[in-house]
């Protein structure tokens, strides 16, 4: 993956909750860019105000 088997067993663990946590973030601000982008033009094709 990122290579991060080779560390300890805590060093571990708090930089795979971190990629997680980055990961998250990501998703978070692309949906949200996402359904700003295209929201309108969904709710007009699907007959919403």
């Amino acid at each position: 993956m990122f290579g991060i088997e080779s560390l300890a067993g805590n060093a571990q663990a708090a930089v795979l909750v971190s990629v997680v946590l980055v990961e998250a973030m990501v998703l978070y601000v692309g949906y949200g860019a996402l359904t700003r982008a295209l929201g309108p033009s969904v709710q007009r094709l699907i007959g919403g105000e």
